[in-house]
C-alpha cells in the first residue's frame, strides 16, 4: 500500500438501495474471503486508530467492522480504500495546547435508516475541548427508529451519557492541575507527581 495512489475521502458515496450498496451483506453468490486475506487483522488497526487518532474513519470502520464474520471482496476493498485515504493523510492529527479557551463543545447526528439492510440508523457524536476533539464515536444504533426525529433523540441520548464520563474526567484533571498534581494515569488508578 505505500506505493498506492491516496485519496481524500475514507470511503466511496453509499447507496442505500438494497442492491445497489457496495456495503450490503453478503449474496449467496459470493465467497467468503478466505484466511490469506488479513481482514480481521486490517479491522482491528484501523478500529486503534479511529478509537485513538483519527475521528475521521470512525464510521468507515465502523460499517467495515459488521461485516468481520463473512467478508467479501467488496469489503475488502472497502478496506483498502481507508487504507489509502490514511496513505494520502498521514500529516493530520489531532494537536492539543494549553493556549486555547474554548471550552467544551459537543455535536451529536444521527442518520435516519442508514443501514437499510437491518433497519437501523447510526449515532454519531464528537466532543472537542480547545478546538480539538477528545472523545467520538460512530455506531450503529441498537434499536429500530420510528422515525428521523427518533433517530436523533436516541443519538443526543448516547452523547449526553458520553458528556458525563467526558465532563467528569476534565473536572478532575483540571483539579489536579490547579493544585499542582499532574495525573498520569486514567481512569482507574490515578498516579500523581507534584511540579
Amino acid at each position: 500500500m505505500a506505493e498506492s495512489h491516496p485519496l481524500s475521502s475514507p470511503m466511496v458515496v453509499r447507496s442505500l438501495g438494497l442492491d445497489t450498496d457496495p456495503f450490503r451483506p453478503k449474496m449467496d453468490d459470493k465467497d467468503v474471503l478466505g484466511p490469506e486475506v488479513p481482514y480481521l487483522s486490517a479491522i482491528g488497526a484501523l478500529m486503534y486508530l479511529a478509537t485513538h487518532t483519527r475521528p475521521d474513519i470512525s464510521f468507515a470502520v465502523n460499517l467495515l467492522s459488521r461485516f468481520s464474520s463473512c467478508p467479501t471482496q467488496r469489503h475488502w476493498n472497502g478496506i483498502k480504500h481507508v487504507l489509502r485515504y490514511l496513505q494520502g493523510t498521514k500529516d493530520l492529527g489531532l494537536f492539543y495546547t494549553n493556549q486555547n479557551k474554548e471550552g467544551l463543545v459537543d455535536f451529536a447526528d444521527a442518520g435516519y435508516l442508514s443501514d437499510p439492510h437491518n433497519a437501523r440508523s447510526q449515532t454519531g457524536y464528537v466532543f472537542t475541548h480547545g478546538g480539538t476533539a477528545i472523545s467520538w464515536r460512530s455506531m450503529k444504533q441498537t434499536i429500530a427508529a420510528t422515525s428521523s426525529n427518533h433517530s436523533e433523540i436516541l443519538a443526543v441520548h448516547e452523547a449526553s451519557r458520553e458528556l458525563f464520563r467526558t465532563g467528569g474526567v476534565i473536572r478532575v484533571v483540571l483539579f489536579f492541575l490547579h493544585h499542582g498534581f499532574v495525573p498520569l494515569g486514567f481512569p482507574d488508578k490515578v498516579l500523581m507527581r507534584q511540579h
